[in-house]
């Protein structure tokens, strides 16, 4: 293959095209743009092996997303039906209902994680055990304490994590904060990040269990119940078993964006209050759908995350939000003006903000611009991703303590260095949850 070869004139004239489709500023997009072209190439044959565990919708747009970076071998789902599927729908020669016979394997150098939230821990560890790379979807944890471990592996066996907070590699987000962080909107003093509101329904019957689905597996480590159709696959987050409902959602994408704002994506808040704004239906979902949660950082910046059923970046209509009539997304509200992003949109209190070069960066981020490239990327050079463990575990902690003090009802004081509520027993009750046997830290 010839090498492609681009002239000034070329290069400025894709530049400016770029900017009026994305609707960012020219000189960011420059700047993208001569990053982009330092990269070496890859070669086309340079493609692992890899599989897939957990065949729901998310893995299998993850799956495919990974097709373009390597070859996809095998596929695993405690759901059979979910398995086969996946199977025949990306071309997968082989099929599994138990990952660790699949990571056994010596031909799958990569996995996607997209099992439910209550499986990514204990599935990544014994990814790691195997000397595999890991795309994990996120939330990373469903508890403070899986982090730990999982950080500690990560260390440990130098294998690459991407967390799947793919916002991370959206452009606008990351301009979005390299504006902030480099004093754009001046001393940063409150953020507000807006989650869709979860829904509230119930009560659910028991069903028998449908053919092909190993409930018993699909439970793992939490407590054992009745089947409950809307308890598994696609409604599982709005359960507190198994997740920690919108917070743990979209809160992993949105409060990750915070984090990185703020420039204490390693580290977190000193305060938290949260309160539900509606209490579930008995019987029924029962994780927080409608909530408002405050934090203080040691730096003095407040931060507000709450529901909102105000429209979706989508354009659809849920309403209005809680605090400013904002819609789902990201704001930073500094001395000097704001500058909200979400998906697909970017925009400040003033214009310029935006559209004035940043020139002379004090602080410059990571980039990248496809979420599941950067992942293929480190695992050939053994660079760190994007979203590695230590931030994918920060980032889904803040939401972990939002769901504790809505959960409590009350201040909450956090020590991030520690990772432990100060002088609080049963708030630090929740840092950690009994896990059911078998399927604890030892079955790995």
């Amino acid at each position: 293959m010839r090498p492609f070869f681009i002239n000034r004139r070329q290069f400025l004239r894709c530049s400016a095209k770029a900017a009026v489709l994305s609707g960012l500023p020219l000189w960011f997009i420059e700047q993208t743009l001569d990053a982009a072209e330092s990269k070496p190439p890859t070669s086309p044959n340079d493609k692992p092996g890899i599989a897939l565990i957990g065949c729901g919708g998310q893995g299998r747009g993850d799956a495919k997303a990974a097709q373009k970076f390597g070859n996809l071998i095998a596929v695993c789902d405690v759901d059979r039906n979910h398995a086969e599927s996946a199977a025949k729908e990306l071309g997968a020669s082989a099929i599994y209902t138990d990952f660790r016979a699949l990571l056994e394997r010596q031909d799958i150098h990569a996995i996607i994680n997209g099992t439910p939230d209550h499986w990514h821990t204990l599935i990544n560890l014994a990814i790691f055990k195997a000397g595999k790379d890991v795309y994990s979807e996120k939330p990373l944890t469903l508890t403070i304490e899986e982090g730990w471990h999982l950080v500690e592996a990560a260390k440990i066996s130098q294998r690459i994590l991407q967390t799947g907070s793919q916002q991370r590699s959206d452009p606008r987000f990351r301009l979005a904060c390299e504006l902030v962080r480099n004093g754009r909107i001046g001393k940063l003093q409150h953020i507000i990040s807006s989650l869709p509101e979860g829904p509230r329904r119930g009560p659910f019957q028991k069903a028998p269990v449908p053919p092909g689905l190993d409930w018993n597996f699909w439970q793992g480590q939490t407590a054992e119940r009745d089947y409950v159709p809307e308890r598994c696959h696609g409604n599982f987050r709005y359960w507190l078993d198994y997740s920690g409902g919108t917070m743990t959602d979209w809160g992993a994408h949105h409060n990750d964006i915070v984090l990185w704002g703020l420039g204490l994506e390693r580290s977190g808040p000193s305060t938290i209050h949260g309160r539900r704004l509606i209490q579930p239906v008995p019987g029924g979902f029962d994780a927080p759908s409608a909530f408002q949660v405050d934090y203080t950082y040691a730096n003095g910046v407040t931060h507000r995350c709450q529901s909102t059923s105000g429209n979706g970046p989508d354009g659809s209509k849920r309403g209005e939000s809680r605090e400013g009539e904002m819609p789902h997304g990201v704001k930073f509200i500094g001395t000097d003006g704001w500058i909200f992003v979400t998906r697909g949109k970017i925009e400040a209190s003033k214009p310029n903000l935006i559209s004035d070069p940043l020139k002379n960066k004090k602080v410059e981020l990571y980039a990248s611009d496809n979420h599941m490239a950067n992942f293929f990327d480190c695992i050939r050079s053994r660079r760190a991703p994007i979203c590695e463990p230590e931030i994918g575990h920060r980032s889904v902690s803040l939401c972990h303590l939002g769901v504790i003090a809505i959960r409590l009802g009350r201040k909450l004081q956090w020590n991030p260095q520690t990772e432990q509520f100060v002088g609080d027993f049963e708030a630090n009750s929740y840092v950690s949850r009994p896990q059911r046997p078998p399927f604890t830290y030892d079955m790995i």
